[in-house]
């Protein structure tokens, strides 16, 4: 496993990371969800990432309960606020009562001390910015988390909260957790990576495989077992369309071309890029995270010459 700086800041989180959104506390029981947790820790994964929200809280009793036995010292522990997990008008958003309410509840369901990154889950559009800035870093303060940043903002957001945080010599926030895969690009290769570029802000990226489109497991029907048979997915049904999956099917040629299974070929395809901390995965088996962990030894297959034609191919390259 290799470890990248969360952008400018002195913490080192696995380039491959372990998430629990949809999985946890709900297509998996908790012994298979806690013997992934080891398994990936022992194939040297480090950044566990939660949220609030996820399972209705479940998510964060299931890694909690998996976590115990594991150095709390060697783990880069995540969780999210902002949608609704409370009653009444204040249960949701990023005002300091919801805020502070919500990390305690984290952190009593993840039965540990502090967050290592706490994350602002979307944009609050009725709270103002120096609101949300001085409750993160007042939560630093008092030693509940140690990095706290963003997901789902757009760069004008983020530059507001970050000048916020430097007017009033405040701490700025560190990362941003973005959605980056091979059909969603644009935003982020205009717009987040140069940010955080020119920021020093670490981002740590959401949904490589497209809601598991990407590992072609949907090209000929849909799985018992997977993420779209659920009754909650729904919403799946507006992401398979038939001209992602017929890109999916050339990809599987290039991807056996080269030796690597489809995921690993999404995923080496984001991980080519420096500026991405870490790319948060999930798996329902232990097949699927081996799978997943092996991706960072196919990177050194994708020449320039290999991602020129997957530009070609998914045909949504953004303009320069």
């Amino acid at each position: 496993m290799h470890y990248r700086r969360l952008g400018k800041s002195g913490l080192k989180v696995s380039e491959i990371s372990l998430g629990s959104w949809v999985t946890f506390g709900s297509q998996l029981d908790d012994k298979e969800a806690s013997r992934l947790i080891h398994t990936a820790y022992d194939n040297g994964v480090n950044f566990f990432d939660n949220a609030d929200v996820y399972a209705d809280g479940q998510a964060e009793i299931v890694m909690g309960n998996a976590i115990k036995d594991l150095p709390r010292e060697a783990l880069v522990i995540s969780s999210k606020v902002f949608w609704p997990t409370m009653p009444g008008p204040n249960g949701r958003g990023l005002s300091r009562k919801h805020i502070t309410e919500s990390i305690y509840a984290s952190l009593r369901r993840l039965d540990i001390d502090y967050l290592d990154l706490y994350f602002c889950h979307r944009f609050d559009p009725d709270t103002p910015v120096d609101e949300v800035v001085f409750t993160m870093n007042h939560l630093i303060q008092q030693g509940k988390i140690l990095y706290w940043g963003t997901s789902e903002w757009s760069a004008a957001q983020i530059s507001q909260a970050y000048g916020v945080a430097r007017q009033y010599n405040l701490i700025p926030p560190t990362m941003e957790q973005p959605q980056y895969n091979m059909f969603h690009r644009e935003r982020f290769e205009t717009e987040i990576a140069p940010l955080a570029k020119e920021l020093g802000v670490g981002l740590t990226t959401f949904s490589p495989l497209y809601f598991g489109i990407l590992t072609g497991k949907y090209i000929h029907d849909i799985p018992e077992d997977s993420r779209a048979a659920m009754e909650s997915a729904t919403w799946m049904s507006d992401f398979l369309t038939p001209e992602r999956l017929d890109i999916v099917r050339v990809l599987e040629v290039v991807a056996a071309d080269l030796g690597v299974t489809q995921a690993q070929l999404a995923l080496a395809w984001i991980l080519r890029r420096k500026e991405i901390s870490s790319v948060i995965t999930g798996a329902t088996n232990n097949s699927q995270l081996q799978d997943n962990l092996a991706a960072a030894e196919a990177v050194s297959v994708l020449t320039d010459d290999i991602l020129a034609n997957i530009d070609e191919i998914l045909g949504n390259q953004p303009l320069e």
